[in-house]
């Protein structure tokens, strides 16, 4: 049994079984008796017996064919598809702009930006193992032992590891990469 919108009461004339011909069923939905049985030919609506039809199941035919048209599998599988691409695509977009919020904020550095300040430190450390020798030359010459030599050669080598032993994380040599980054984003779309 239905139950009437309005009133709330329940219509004991309207029911899961109930049969109507298609004069009714095109009254009730406000089409043609010519549509009804245009609908009943291409499976839209269907039909118990000539010209019995199961109203409540084919209101929701009917419903079914309004949402979706008069589309085919193939039309529906490729709605089904396009749908899915957007909703990916909106994620993938929603995604970029929280690690681009990430980014500007300092939460989050770029595997590049990484990169180029542990390269720019390698090169820091390379430079100042490569001019030991050049430093210690004199001093080692003027040593009269090994041992002095050595007692030198291990002195540079601790300063230059104390050296390294300060070095701190600095969020502002990140900030200005991505600050760089961004002017370069805006003078491409510029031109």
């Amino acid at each position: 049994m239905l139950t009437d919108e309005y009133s709330g009461n329940v219509n004991p004339d309207i029911n899961e079984e109930t049969i109507v011909n298609s004069t009714t069923m095109a009254v009730v939905l406000g089409v043609s008796l010519r549509r009804i049985q245009q609908m009943i030919q291409d499976g839209t609506l269907q039909t118990i017996a000539k010209g019995k039809l199961p109203l409540v199941k084919n209101i929701r035919n009917y419903i079914d064919f309004l949402v979706d048209g008069d589309k085919t599998e193939e039309d529906k599988k490729l709605d089904k598809a396009r749908n899915t691409a957007e909703v990916k695509l909106k994620v993938a977009k929603a995604t970029m702009a929280q690690l681009q919020a990430d980014e500007l904020k300092g939460k989050m550095h770029r595997s590049e930006d990484v990169e180029a300040l542990t390269q720019d430190l390698c090169d820091t450390i390379r430079n100042a193992l490569l001019s030991l020798p050049g430093r210690l030359a004199v001093e080692v010459s003027l040593c009269d032992t090994a041992e002095e030599c050595s007692v030198l050669i291990k002195e540079a080598v601790n300063a230059i590891l104390q050296e390294l032993s300060e070095y701190e994380y600095d969020p502002a040599k990140y900030e200005a990469l991505v600050r760089e980054r961004e002017n370069m984003n805006e003078k491409v779309e510029d031109e």
